[in-house]
């Protein structure tokens, strides 16, 4: 993971050694400080462009400092995916359909290095990651909006909330804007939700907005001639979270690798077949990139950020199951840290699309019919 760690530390130098210093269950807890160490040293700008302030990441440079990151500090790799993919999004919707409001706040968010909790999709197998969950009611000045999101990561650490919400059409049929709201108006409160000691550090609790009002330039409301540019960048958006995704839980599985090869746990032919699994994980994700920074985002590249996720998700899960069996029931029972990482690596499969959400669209573009991914 050199050529990882080397591109973390430039984009975001201090992170990993002001990590490293606390101890990994410290840093999975509720009360862990890794998310404000974050943003100290420039994590919430990392995809951000430059023009606006930001470190203006390639995808290459994305996926390989996540990874880094994911060996690290899980739960804060795992909160921040859909920071990235938030951010993206915003700054992308600003370059089709832009107005002053939305420029102000991206301008903000940089340059105070905000955080972007989501409030898109997520948690429930079959639903699209843009598919509304809250609803947004015209009323004078702007909209109410009402609805529940649960897991919401970043929860705790917030400072503005994205979302998208659906917007009565006249014809009675529903509309989908995107709103932008800040963590502390009137109306949205944070519940506790997460159960489970797996990534509790990411702060993903149910998020409530009881009739929250919004004025209306803080609805991006797309317009008719820019509904098709805005299609493309929902494909480029799911690109990117699945790149994201492959990366974090690939740094996950390797922190586990890396102790049974400096352990020198199994025979030589057992430690070479788990580093090639691994690294082969690594590889596809980073192909992907290239891919993206070639500035190739078609329809067959979602396909193939399709293929990869779950390509890379089959890898990280066995090569957990081999290095924990490699390194031993003593290495199991005599810390915490191994069924920990065992057990976050496993929430690969929770993000979505699913397999059972896009499996038939795959097979149809496997026969060369378009790929429509929701």
């Amino acid at each position: 993971m050199e050529a990882d760690n080397h591109t973390c530390d430039t984009l975001m130098p201090g992170l990993r050694k002001s990590l490293a210093v606390t101890s990994l269950s410290e840093l999975e807890s509720e009360q862990s400080g890794a998310i404000s160490l974050f943003r100290v040293h420039g994590g919430p700008n990392l995809v951000v462009p430059v023009s606006y302030g930001g470190t203006g990441a390639t995808a290459l440079e994305a996926v390989r400092a996540v990874r880094a990151l994911g060996a690290v500090a899980p739960s804060l790799t795992v909160a921040t995916m859909m920071h990235h993919f938030s951010v993206g999004s915003l700054f992308g919707m600003a370059e089709v359909a832009g107005t002053p409001a939305l420029e102000a706040a991206l301008r903000r968010i940089a340059g105070q290095r905000m955080l972007v909790a989501s409030g898109f999709a997520e948690g429930r197998v079959g639903q699209g990651i843009l598919a509304p969950t809250m609803q947004a009611r015209p009323v004078d000045g702007g909209f109410v909006i009402n609805g529940v999101k649960k897991p919401c990561s970043l929860a705790d650490s917030m400072d503005l909330l994205t979302a998208s919400v659906a917007l009565p059409a006249p014809d009675g049929s529903t509309d989908l804007g995107l709103a932008l709201l800040a963590a502390d108006v009137d109306g949205l409160t944070v519940h506790p939700f997460w159960s489970t000691f797996a990534l509790a550090g990411a702060q993903s609790h149910e998020v409530r907005l009881n009739d929250v009002f919004v004025g209306a330039e803080e609805v991006l409301v797309p317009q008719p001639e820019v509904i098709e540019k805005l299609l493309e960048l929902h494909g480029v958006g799911l690109i990117w979270f699945q790149m994201i995704i492959c990366a974090a839980y690939t740094g996950i599985a390797s922190r586990l690798v890396h102790q049974v090869l400096e352990r020198s746990r199994g025979s030589v032919s057992d430690r070479a077949a788990l580093a090639v699994r691994i690294e082969s994980a690594a590889a596809l994700t980073e192909g992907l990139a290239l891919r993206v920074d070639s500035g190739d985002t078609a329809n067959d590249t979602l396909a193939r950020a399709l293929v990869t996720r779950y390509a890379v998700q089959d890898a990280v899960v066995r090569s957990v199951g081999q290095a924990v069996e490699l390194l031993g029931g003593m290495a199991y029972v005599s810390s915490c840290d191994v069924a920990y990482l065992a057990a976050a690596a496993q929430a690969i499969a929770f993000h979505p699309p699913s397999r059972t959400s896009t499996a038939e669209g795959l097979l149809g573009y496997f026969a060369g019919q378009p790929l429509l991914v929701g």
